[in-house]
């Protein structure tokens, strides 16, 4: 009697597959190639560094977006929020990624429509060079970084810098100067506005925890009691409208 066996299993499959694909109709598989030729001329390789720097800055797309916006002050004090509510997985990650993220292209459309019309759709008809199209990128970026920069943060980093001259004016200041001042006031702000998230939410808790004491409940974690309490705290105060749109005021 024969046995079967998994070697002569798949033996048997691959040579029905084989038997099915014999008659049938070879199907065409698209071949990509890539060519390293020399340059002509200089403008090919000026169109060569364009689309390495494209790529450089598609790789850097998700930093830029984070540390040149309104996302870090955002997600920092969602964090907070969920921290002192005492649900530290709800809402999930996803969740207040995407709401800060969404939130972010809200807050930054004006800033995003200055770069598409002035930077943006010119150089991609040929109107401005690619330089002149970084730079006006640059300017409505810089200027919402200046406005929520510290001067004090702003200064410390021309300090560490050391540059030559000092900066007469905010515009002086190089750009890889104003990212680091804007991230650290940025992350400045979000504390500032987690500590006073923290105060309703502190209050809640030691109300119950004395609460608990005075009745000689000792076993009973407060969390357990004044979990309930800080919803319906939040909800009743509106608090998801009065959160999201005192972030998206404090931008204007």
């Amino acid at each position: 009697m024969w046995r079967r066996t998994p070697n002569g299993f798949f033996i048997v499959l691959l040579l029905g597959l084989a038997a099915c694909a014999w008659g049938q109709t070879p199907v065409a598989v698209p071949r990509v190639s890539v060519q390293v030729g020399t340059a002509q001329s200089p403008k090919d390789v000026a169109v060569t560094l364009q689309v390495l720097i494209l790529m450089t800055l598609l790789t850097l797309a998700p930093a830029l977006l984070i540390m040149t916006t309104a996302f870090t002050r955002i997600v920092v004090v969602l964090s907070f929020l969920r921290t002192a509510i005492g649900t530290p997985s709800i809402p999930p990650n996803q969740v207040v990624i995407g709401i800060s993220l969404f939130l972010t292209f809200f807050v930054m459309a004006p800033v995003f429509n200055d770069i598409n019309q002035n930077a943006l759709q010119p150089y991609l008809n040929n109107r401005i060079s690619f330089q002149q199209a970084l730079s006006n990128a640059e300017k409505p970026l810089r200027a919402f970084m200046l406005r929520q920069t510290y001067e004090k943060d702003l200064q410390l980093f021309i300090n560490l810098s050391k540059p030559k001259q000092p900066p007469r004016t905010p515009n002086d200041v190089p750009i890889t100067t104003v990212i680091p001042a804007f991230i650290l006031s940025e992350l400045k702000t979000a504390f500032i506005i987690g500590f006073y998230i923290y105060i309703p939410f502190l209050i809640i808790d030691l109300f119950v925890a004395s609460t608990l004491m005075s009745m000689g409940m000792m076993m009973l974690p407060p969390i357990v009691i004044s979990l309930p309490f800080k919803l319906l705290v939040f909800i009743m105060a509106n608090g998801w409208t009065l959160l999201i749109g005192s972030l998206a005021a404090g931008f204007k």
